[in-house]
């Protein structure tokens, strides 16, 4: 790892659990919230930071402004009817939500999905992971005043969720991906179209290069700023290009492969300096590696149905038992606890997303000493979609 850029006396320097003990009720500090807001990355979730002039002191985190509850309402709905519930736990990416639900739903009850059910499948997880990133890095480039990224991403992802539209009826919430595959088949010509956009989003990621990554300011301000050390990660829980920014190589998709990871040409991308430019640098690298992979798909992709046979969802009795499935989100590794009793319901259900750790614990402990200037783009960095918290 290369020389860390924080001073070595600056009393906030990262240490696993050295935390300045404080008097937080001294008339020398003062108290605010940032937040809850929905524009940005940040979502519905405010933080209450409590300040030295400008710089935090003390950090909490406060969620539950949008939607929240989702597992006890999975336990009172048919499998089925969960699917307009999951793919709300995280808005920018629902398909992995649907995904896993889907997984551990035919996991525990038998089911084998058709090969070519589980290339489309793929298919759809990278191009959701794609828009995701393509709007998380205008976000992170909107935290530091670069507004105009913002929009050329926001504009670029929308090209995407055209493609989402075409594909299965809505732009957002897709409920597509169901147990037993995905609903239907890709529309004639689809593969062009997702050609296409392709090659719209390479563009502005070589325009977005220019403008963001060899800004002055840009640099100035994200570089040094919310070091992690690798020896963070395993107590925290950090995962995906997070972990990966501090020279972690950790990704679901190589280390547990599921749907046809494990057929598809691509390496790990591991980073090193674990601040705040070097994560948003790895997660350019990583849209360009799922542009390559959407394309590997759609050129090996085989023929076949697309979804098995089902009995009839809305009397579908699962055996009981439980199980446990993960997968590579755009923010790190997602998993599904699932118990069934045998009965038309699930008996229970628990969500396991990298914001739970990333946007409390961890945000909670980088904050300190941060400038309240930067707690936004320090926030983005991680990654947060405080529904996942709330669940």
């Amino acid at each position: 790892m290369k020389e860390r850029r924080i001073s070595e006396t600056n009393p906030w320097e990262p240490t696993w659990c050295d935390v300045p003990k404080l008097d937080l009720k001294s008339e020398r500090y003062v108290k605010i919230w940032q937040g809850p807001q929905h524009p940005g990355v940040t979502g519905n979730m405010a933080l209450e930071l409590t300040l030295e002039g400008d710089v935090v002191v003390d950090c909490r985190t406060h969620v539950g402004y949008l939607h929240r509850g989702f597992e006890k309402l999975m336990e009172r709905r048919r499998y089925i009817q969960c699917f307009p519930i999951v793919c709300r736990i995280c808005v920018p990416e629902p398909d992995y939500n649907e995904y896993l639900f889907a997984a551990a739903a035919e996991e525990l009850a038998g089911i084998e999905i058709p090969e070519r059910g589980a290339w489309i499948r793929a298919l759809v997880l990278e191009l959701t992971r794609t828009a995701f990133l393509t709007m998380w890095l205008g976000g992170q480039a909107a935290a530091f005043g670069l507004g105009t990224i913002g929009q050329w991403s926001v504009a670029h992802r929308d090209f995407i969720l055209d493609l989402f539209e075409e594909l299965t009826g809505h732009r957002i919430y897709h409920m597509y991906i169901i147990p037993g595959g995905v609903r239907h088949e890709l529309p004639e010509g689809f593969a062009g179209r997702v050609e296409a956009v392709l090659e719209r989003i390479e563009k502005i990621i070589s325009d977005i290069e220019k403008v963001m990554f060899h800004n002055a300011v840009f640099k100035a301000r994200a570089k040094g700023l919310g070091y992690i050390p690798p020896s963070w990660v395993e107590p925290y829980g950090i995962t995906g290009s997070t972990a990966r920014g501090a020279g972690v190589a950790i990704d679901v998709r190589k280390d547990n492969p599921y749907l046809v990871y494990d057929k598809l040409d691509f390496e790990k991308i591991v980073g090193g300096e674990s601040d705040v430019y070097e994560r948003a640098v790895l997660r350019k690298e990583e849209i360009l590696m799922s542009i390559r992979l959407i394309r590997q798909i759609l050129k090996r992709m085989p023929g076949g149905p697309v979804r098995a046979k089902l009995p009839n969802v809305f009397h579908w009795r699962i055996p009981a038992g439980e199980t446990y499935v993960r997968a590579e989100s755009g923010r790190g590794e997602m998993g599904y606890y699932m118990v069934s009793d045998g009965t038309e319901y699930p008996r229970r259900v628990n969500v396991r997303g990298a914001s739970y750790t990333h946007a409390m614990a961890l945000l909670e402990r980088l904050a300190l000493g941060v400038s309240n200037a930067d707690i936004a783009g320090l926030m983005t960095s991680i990654q947060t979609c405080p529904p996942e918290i709330e669940r």
